[in-house]
């Protein structure tokens, strides 16, 4: 089997380190080709916030996520990503596309990008099985894809099942920090409508597409038509990139 090809599609700044840096180590020890991109080619740095001080202690990555990013850090491909805006940039080259979350503003520039919605317009649908397509998202990577609208008004996950960022979760964070960190964990800012809510209103049922669970064991949620893996929250990040990897490696068998 040849070389498989990751893509880390990522904000300049804010990203989840745990959820960004756990599954890049996974897909290294795969063998996996991983390269970075962001929208003019700046290497990527996950939230501060996550990674030192008193938040890291408290909210943050534990020491095997710090460590993993430290590693990843090191990495020349995220020293020297790619740039989804240059021209003719595709990610057809690529055999997984993943979508890391992070609640940090900053993470805006990757799920608001109207050039990464173009790109998944195109990708996405070539990842209907048989395929040797996939992407992988979690937290508010989700939001990339499912705001990611087709001519016809609907998301590209429209038809597919996932998960996300529960709204418990996500409430339960932003008030528990709303004294002292503001309004750092909702991503929209106060008062905007929760992840969960955006993700499930761009689908056709979601009584029947959105997965949930609000367990501490980690979850992850695999659609049956399209080869679309997806996580709730940085606990669900190992088990996601292991999952992914069996995905991908099924899909290119399959296709």
């Amino acid at each position: 089997m040849a070389t498989l090809k990751v893509l880390f599609v990522m904000a300049d700044y804010g990203h989840d380190p745990t959820e960004t840096a756990l599954p890049f180590l996974a897909f290294k020890e795969a063998n996996m080709e991983v390269s970075f991109a962001t929208e003019k080619g700046q290497s990527p740095e996950c939230d501060a916030k996550m990674l030192t001080g008193w938040t890291q202690k408290l909210l943050g990555a534990n020491q095997e996520a710090c460590n993993a990013y430290q590693k990843m850090r090191e990495d020349e491909a995220i020293q020297k990503p790619l740039s989804w805006t240059d021209n003719g940039f595709s990610f057809d080259q690529f055999d997984l596309l993943f979508f890391p979350g992070g609640h940090e503003k900053g993470v805006r520039q990757m799920i608001d990008s109207a050039v990464v919605h173009k790109l998944l317009l195109d990708y996405f649908p070539k990842t209907r099985k048989p395929s040797n397509k996939s992407v992988a998202a979690i937290c508010h990577g989700v939001l990339a894809v499912s705001e990611t609208i087709m001519p016809n008004g609907k998301s590209i996950l429209h038809d597919v099942t996932t998960t996300t960022l529960p709204t418990t979760f996500e409430g339960t964070a932003y008030w528990g920090t709303r004294l002292f960190l503001g309004d750092y964990y909702k991503t929209y800012g106060a008062g905007s409508e929760s992840v969960e809510t955006s993700v499930k209103k761009r689908l056709d049922d979601p009584s029947k597409q959105y997965r949930n669970s609000l367990g501490s064991s980690p979850f992850v949620v695999q659609d049956e038509n399209y080869n679309y893996i997806s996580g709730r929250f940085p606990a669900d990040a190992p088990l996601l990139g292991q999952e992914t990897i069996k995905l991908v490696k099924e899909a290119c068998k399959a296709a």
